[in-house]
């Protein structure tokens, strides 16, 4: 994959009328596969790889947050960054998974072409399948830099999504605890 990605980011600089054969742009498409390879590479992970059997039985079943998980991905529509956080609340049900699996999920995902709307649905469907949740909530904020850099240049955007699961939709009191943790 990485020689057909660098000759597509030769052709590309081409394309648009620049020299490929310039000092500085001589090794660019090499680097920018790499790069590619690298900020897609979720779609090679699996969930049961990046979870690697941390999920513990637990008593717990009281409502857990991870707060402020970093985000990068790529806008599938116009192949362009977006950077946010993300913030996963669930509520157990006998097990509990290791707090550095859910960054690993946010990465796995976002590492990926998407829309915000999607990844944060992917997030929280993965959360209920690993731990069996009886309620998962996720909210993803993002700056999205085909709004900001082209387009309507609007640098002072940014896109905020949600999902509920199980008792975080059925229960507007877990919804309202969850949303009350974020905003502190």
């Amino acid at each position: 994959m990485h020689d057909e990605l660098k000759k597509s980011y030769q052709q590309i600089i081409e394309s648009i009328g620049e020299d490929p054969t310039r000092e500085g742009l001589l090794d660019t498409p090499k680097r920018a596969a790499k790069a590619m390879e690298y900020l897609t590479k979720g779609y090679k992970e699996t969930l049961e790889q990046i979870t690697n059997n941390a999920v513990f039985t637990s008593d717990a079943d009281d409502m857990v947050l991870v707060q402020d998980i970093e985000l990068y991905s790529m806008c599938e529509h116009h192949l362009l960054p977006f950077v946010g956080r993300c913030h996963i609340a669930y509520i157990p049900n006998g097990k509990v998974l290791g707090l550095s699996k859910f960054a690993r999920i946010v990465d796995m995902y976002a590492r990926r072409f998407q829309i915000q709307e999607q990844l944060t649905h992917q997030i929280a469907k993965a959360v209920e399948e690993v731990t069996g949740a009886k309620g998962v909530g996720v909210i993803v904020e993002a700056k999205h830099m085909c709004m900001m850099m082209r387009g309507v240049e609007k640098q002072n955007s940014s896109m905020r999504t949600s999902v509920m699961l199980g008792n975080f939709r059925q229960d507007p009191k877990t919804r309202n605890e969850f949303l009350q943790l974020v905003k502190n």
